[in-house]
């Protein structure tokens, strides 16, 4: 029992002692001291009274449960010495969730290696569109309403940071979160946790669109959130994902030229993008003859946004696929694409020019890769 650090909890070691601290920040104990929560004070008004819902109860009760972060700015949520592990996050922020960005920073370095919207981090892309959609899973849960919740277990040695910036040009947003964690040793096999956000929009004739790519280290692939706006009428979901592994998209070489194309054949090769998020024929309901939505522990399709002969012209589709009992591991390095496709009706397949947004979720080696691509600007990062 003594050699149990705390790490990989499951229902099969949960009784194990440990000698692992555990740790929570929150508006209220920022810094996550000891002793260190419900000290904050109301603040002062113009006349130098306490002010605030708990200017008449003071020290000790809710006085800070949010921190406002104004527009452009960015606000640093955690800061904590390693060695240790992130256990749960919880969050409700308010605002566009796609132009609020979640960053996590690992052992001081200067990159990122979580770069998301929030929304699309908790597998809820649409959040925008003010509707709300339950999201039951083992790593992410979303809860009435609109409650993020994240179980994902990230390691770190030196130092864990997680920032989060309000790029909304006009509105503060307000930002209520816990996050719970753990000071303890970590295995030398433990990797760190990734994510990335990636969006074509569209998907041009002739092109995938890329889920993750130009990365380097060992690891497992672990997640796919995806946001995907149909533009054209039929069926969207028969392109394929692929997984390229340790070589596999490198071109093939001859004589110091490149022959044979530019990339290589995958080593994993999907039969549909509905298949994929492990549904099937359309995520028809037979009975109703429409889309059904549906939230499981490793794969769903929790929001479906209609058409509502107004505003929302397209219909547009959440899902996610989380690889927990089947991580796709690397050693050297790896990249996934998927195919934007659908039928003609000629029963030919059709390559559409659909909107879909992407996060990837990893496990690997530091130092993350320098080659995150960059964020879109403006309304291109928007969910409109």
């Amino acid at each position: 029992m003594n050699s149990f650090n705390g790490l990989g909890l499951h229902l099969g070691n949960l009784s194990l002692l440990s000698k692992a601290k555990t740790r929570s920040i929150s508006p209220e104990n920022p810094n996550g001291e000891v002793s260190g929560g419900g000290r904050a004070v109301p603040e002062l008004d113009e006349q130098g009274k306490p002010a605030g819902p708990a200017r008449y109860l003071g020290k000790g009760w809710k006085v800070r449960p949010f921190i406002e972060i104004q527009p452009g700015e960015t606000a640093e949520i955690a800061n904590i010495e390693g060695p240790g592990a992130i256990q749960q996050i919880w969050m409700t922020p308010t605002g566009v969730n796609r132009t609020s960005i979640i960053r996590f920073y690992w052992d001081d370095q200067e990159l990122p290696s979580v770069e998301c919207p929030v929304g699309d981090f908790f597998a809820s892309p649409y959040t925008s569109f003010n509707v709300f959609a339950q999201v039951t899973s083992l790593p992410v849960c979303v809860n009435p309403g609109n409650a993020f919740n994240c179980y994902w277990e990230m390691p770190f040695r030196k130092r864990c940071r997680i920032t989060i910036e309000n790029r909304d040009v006009n509105t503060p947003i307000k930002v209520y979160y816990q996050i719970n964690y753990t000071l303890t040793d970590v295995p030398e096999n433990a990797a760190y946790f990734h994510a990335q956000f990636r969006r074509s929009r569209p998907v041009m004739e002739g092109e995938v669109h890329t889920i993750l790519d130009n990365i380097s280290g060992a690891g497992h692939y672990v997640g796919t959130v995806m946001a995907w706006q149909v533009n054209h009428n039929g069926w969207w979901g028969e392109g394929e994902i692929k997984f390229y592994l340790d070589g596999d998209a490198k071109p093939e070489v001859s004589n110091g030229e490149v022959v044979g194309g530019s990339t290589g054949y995958p080593t994993i090769c999907g039969t549909g993008a509905e298949d994929y998020f492990c549904g099937s024929y359309n995520f028809e309901n037979k009975e109703t003859k429409q889309y059904q939505e549906f939230t499981t522990p490793y794969a769903g399709m929790p929001h479906v946004v209609r058409p509502d002969g107004v505003y929302n012209a397209n219909t547009r589709f959440a899902l996610y696929r989380w690889h927990v009992m089947d991580p796709i591991r690397f050693e050297e390095d790896i990249k996934v694409t998927i195919q934007s496709l659908g039928w003609t009706r000629r029963g030919d397949f059709l390559q559409r020019l659909d909107d879909i947004a992407s996060v990837a979720f990893w496990y690997q080696t530091l130092p993350t890769p320098a080659t995150f691509p960059e964020l879109p600007k403006g309304i291109a990062i928007d969910n409109i």
